[in-house]
């Protein structure tokens, strides 16, 4: 791939605000037209709102995304990178498919294995423009004075990888929403640190226009993200509904697949193990609250004899409104600890490994001991 000179950082940046602009002057559209037609979350005894809310917004993301993507076609610093990879292309068709999927959930609340054959679908669109994973570096093997060794998966077995990576992020992202702002919020945590990961892979290559995909598809679902916010922090006048959750799981999953194959494995060493991960580290730490929440979900519904599908009012965001936290600082809570696992594990890829340990430390520290004072409280009054 013939390289460019530099990194586009401020056309990356561009493209986001565009976005994010797009966004948000389109979200008030389409919260008009669900309501219109009837897309419409009346309160049910799991849910944290108690008036009707229209739903549907992640129609309005997406049209930011695919603003955000037409733009970055027209720049000259960016439109090469469509010459030589149909990463990006296929992001953005599979997004919109499984937009349309969650907007017809919105509106006419689609069985869950439906939407699972939908969400196979989708990843299959990933896969047939070749957004699947073709290699990773594993600790173990190698021989010599070689550490570990690069597994090189054939197609079917990246193709398997990526159609469950892609259904895993999924179904976590719509786990997860259940506040106001919450999955707003963490898929712009989580598309901002894969966007910073993605610029050092693009750095490390020497500008190689081949890794452009990874870090234009997590600017853009970044600034799409962040431009929905302002409808979607309590109070919500609109929720993004499956058409959102479901598209930021499926971008968060193209952007690090994409970038799988971009990692320069020949230039790392035994002691750089954690950057030789850090693909799939990136996947888990930016979507660790999710998947936490979504793992905890399964294994509590089928301990009680239920589809790992029932709806129950006991995630992570309805754990820290009993212990005593507002909606809002439930939420922010959640963003600092997405944040500090997201950044922290990008920076230790890009930074000194051990400055970053102490800032993260301190930070898991602070994020703990405000998670608990209501609780520390309330004994206190008890007492």
């Amino acid at each position: 791939m013939p390289p460019t000179q530099g990194l586009p950082i401020r056309e990356y940046l561009l493209v986001a605000l565009t976005a994010a602009a797009v966004t948000f002057l389109l979200t008030g559209v389409v919260r008009r037209v669900a309501i219109r037609i009837g897309a419409i979350a009346n309160p049910r005894a799991r849910d944290v709102h108690v008036t009707p809310i229209p739903r549907m917004g992640g129609i309005g993301i997406f049209l930011g995304v695919a603003a955000a993507m037409g733009l970055a076609h027209q720049l000259p610093a960016l439109s090469r990178g469509f010459d030589f990879s149909f990463d990006s292309l296929g992001v953005l068709l599979a997004a919109g498919v499984i937009s349309l999927i969650g907007a017809l959930d919105d509106r006419f609340e689609l069985d869950a294995w439906t939407k699972l054959a939908g969400q196979v679908m989708c990843a299959g669109i990933l896969v047939i423009f070749g957004v699947q994973w073709v290699s990773f570096w594993v600790p173990w093997g190698g021989g010599g004075e070689s550490f570990g060794q690069v597994l090189v998966l054939d197609k079917n077995q990246g193709a398997l990888l990526t159609v469950v990576l892609v259904v895993v992020m999924v179904n976590a992202m719509n786990f997860v929403d259940g506040l106001d702002g919450l999955a707003g919020g963490l898929g712009f945590i989580a598309a901002a640190a894969t966007c910073s990961f993605s610029l050092g892979l693009l750095d490390s290559s020497g500008g190689d226009v081949g890794a452009y995909p990874p870090a234009l598809i997590a600017a853009t679902l970044a600034g799409a993200c962040l431009g929905f916010l302002p409808y979607n922090f309590q109070p919500a006048k609109i929720f993004m509904g499956d058409s959102g959750s479901m598209m930021i799981g499926l971008m968060l999953a193209g952007a690090t697949t994409s970038a799988s194959g971009r990692v320069p494995y020949p230039q790392f060493s035994g002691k750089d193990a954690l950057a030789l991960l850090s693909p799939l580290v990136v996947v888990a730490a930016v979507l660790f609250v999710p998947l936490l929440d979504l793992i905890m979900a399964v294994v509590r519904r089928t301990r009680r004899g239920e589809s790992p599908f029932a709806a129950d009012k006991m995630h992570l965001h309805h754990r820290l409104l009993e212990i005593g936290h507002s909606q809002r600082r439930a939420v922010l809570l959640i963003y600092l600890w997405a944040g500090l696992l997201a950044f922290g594990a990008v920076s230790v890829t890009l930074f000194d490994s051990v400055a970053v340990f102490w800032i993260v430390g301190f930070g898991f520290l602070l994020a703990t001991l405000v998670s608990v004072i209501p609780r520390l409280r309330s004994r206190n009054r008890t007492a």
